[in-house]
């Protein structure tokens, strides 16, 4: 029997038309729509403008992006492929500064190309679409055992809330933050979730309540400023989130709006976990003050989801696309080899070496 999370499939490669196969998020929740993209620039567009989004799902992207690119060559040679391998890496490489999986999963595909040096064309083509299946494959395993430790964590018939959108269509299935809330069903566990609507792009709303009353979850959406006042009714036991990037010190960059959930969640005395599979952990990056923090166009505040403009004409805006969740505010991080506690200078490295 097909579950609800098996239902939605919002990362595929259909490679006998050479396409990539995307969930245009965008959309959602009024029109459930797959884009069939065959072009290098429409998948960068498809980055870009958040048609597909959620750290993983973007990594998965550009793997199927990076490869269908080099799959359209008609270099003959190891040394002329590499050359239109890394023209269409480092083009997709440009669409999102934030999200460390993009870089994570074009690197993790640059490594696999390089290790097939002295092989033909066809047969390097042949190792990065393995390579990206891979990717894709190892995520769903990722995401099913993040959710199996954070529900060790949990409790049944908690209230959980959550902001932004780490459910099963911003992975290659279950999600992150949203993993344990799948798994609960087949358990019985009765959680009962508070979706922040998370403005301006509303992928709470638009997105997380969408999927999670698609599946049969007991879902709530609230306003981003309502999240007090259900913490301070005893509504909420503990709050999950996903995340675009860790530092070396557990400070974590997500959706903007969840370092306030954050703060919140201490106040109230509520544990505050970051669901985060190990390629987004960047043992490279210190600290969060090393994150670069991409800012949005102006029309996403103003313009994008009104019919009518809702601010005055030539205001200036300000939408950074992120926010950074500082490490002292994180009751642990999840990942798929464990959970990660404080210090996360510690904690973390180990994580990497089950």
């Amino acid at each position: 029997m097909e579950r609800p999370v098996d239902a939605i499939q919002s990362v595929r490669l259909d490679d006998e038309r050479d396409m990539l196969v995307l969930l245009d998020q965008t959309l959602l929740p009024n029109e459930k729509k797959f884009l069939e993209l065959k072009e290098l620039k429409d998948i960068w567009d498809a980055i870009y403008f958040l048609k597909v989004r959620g750290a993983p799902a973007i990594g998965i992207a550009a793997a199927y992006g990076v490869y269908l690119g080099t799959k359209k060559s008609e270099a003959e040679s190891y040394e002329e492929l590499y050359e239109d391998f890394k023209k269409a890496k480092d083009y997709l490489a440009s669409s999102r500064p934030t999200a460390v999986n993009l870089f994570w999963a074009l690197d993790r595909m640059e490594a696999r190309f390089k290790g097939e040096e002295g092989k033909s064309a066809s047969e390097v083509k042949a190792a990065l679409k393995e390579e990206s299946e891979l990717i894709r494959a190892e995520d769903e395993k990722v995401c099913e055992s993040i959710g199996e430790y954070a529900l060790s964590l949990l409790e049944p018939g908690m209230g959980i809330l959550t902001h932004c959108n780490a459910g099963t269509i911003a992975t290659a299935k279950y999600g992150t933050a949203l993993a344990p809330i799948y798994l609960d069903q087949e358990r019985g566990y009765d959680f009962k979730v508070f979706a922040d609507e998370t403005r301006p792009l509303l992928q709470g709303a638009r997105l997380t309540a969408w999927e999670l009353q698609e599946a049969g979850v007991d879902v709530t959406l609230i306003c981003d400023n309502m999240a007090s006042i259900v913490m301070k009714e005893g509504k909420v036991q503990a709050v999950l989130v996903g995340c675009d990037r860790v530092a070396a010190n557990g400070d974590s960059a997500n959706k903007i709006g969840t370092s306030g959930v954050a703060i919140l969640a201490k106040h109230y005395n509520i544990p505050f976990y970051v669901c985060a599979p190990l390629s987004t952990v960047d043992l490279e990056c210190k600290t969060g003050d090393d994150i670069h923090i991409e800012l949005r166009p102006a029309e996403e505040i103003t313009t994008q989801w009104y019919e009518k403009p809702m601010g005055p004409k030539d205001v200036q805006t300000y939408n950074p696309a992120f926010d950074v969740t500082d490490h002292s505010l994180i009751a642990g991080i999840v990942t798929e080899n464990g959970i990660a506690y404080a210090p996360f200078t510690e904690s973390l490295p180990k994580m990497f070496k089950k």
